[in-house]
């Protein structure tokens, strides 16, 4: 006869090794990555399980996707430290666990007064199985047709509310996002 499994405990939060950061659900950490050259992954942690013994902690976490690892690539309107949230969902061992990360709306990201290498932001939601965004639609604001860049300077006229993106004049109009091809 098979022995039970011992019970699992929800955790209310977990000490990162190492650190002395605390993550609770609803937190965004960066994850180790196997191969050590790479990024390490942003994910948001949905919940907390330790064993009965309160060893072997896991976490299960919903991944957010760099613009690369998309279908389509990154893109010129990609920011540096965009990061789309995925239906990608995992149970990890929290030992993988770097460190704690700030995921911002993008127009909170953009009110920052300095962006930290823990910051990120997020405008769109990513479907990993078929590779489409929500919203599949975006405001363009200049003659490029392309949406705003972060890390792209842009200037408004303050009294015409015009915009100039690196010389470029405001267009009203909506980019789809699956429309240009990837810059890489």
């Amino acid at each position: 006869m098979a022995k039970p499994r011992p019970a699992k405990r929800t955790l209310d939060s977990y000490t990162i090794k190492g650190s002395n950061k605390i993550i609770k659900p609803g937190d965004c950490v960066l994850m180790r990555p196997p191969d050590s050259s790479k990024l390490p992954y942003v994910a948001r942690v949905e919940s907390i399980e330790a064993g009965a013994r309160g060893s072997n902690v896991k976490v299960r976490v919903r991944w957010y996707y760099r613009p690369e690892e998309s279908i389509g690539g990154r893109r010129q309107f990609h920011g540096a430290k965009e990061v789309f949230l995925s239906d990608h969902y995992d149970i990890q061992s929290a030992d993988t666990i770097e460190g704690k990360c700030f995921v911002h709306s993008f127009k909170n990201y953009t009110k920052l007064d300095a962006v930290g290498s823990d910051d990120y932001f997020c405008r769109f939601e990513y479907k990993s199985a078929t590779g489409s965004f929500i919203p599949d639609r975006i405001a363009v604001f200049c003659k490029c047709e392309m949406p705003y860049n972060p890390d792209d300077l842009m200037i408004q006229c303050e009294g015409c509310s015009d915009c100039k993106m690196e010389g470029n004049e405001r267009k009203d109009s909506s980019y789809r996002v699956g429309d240009i091809e990837p810059l890489f």
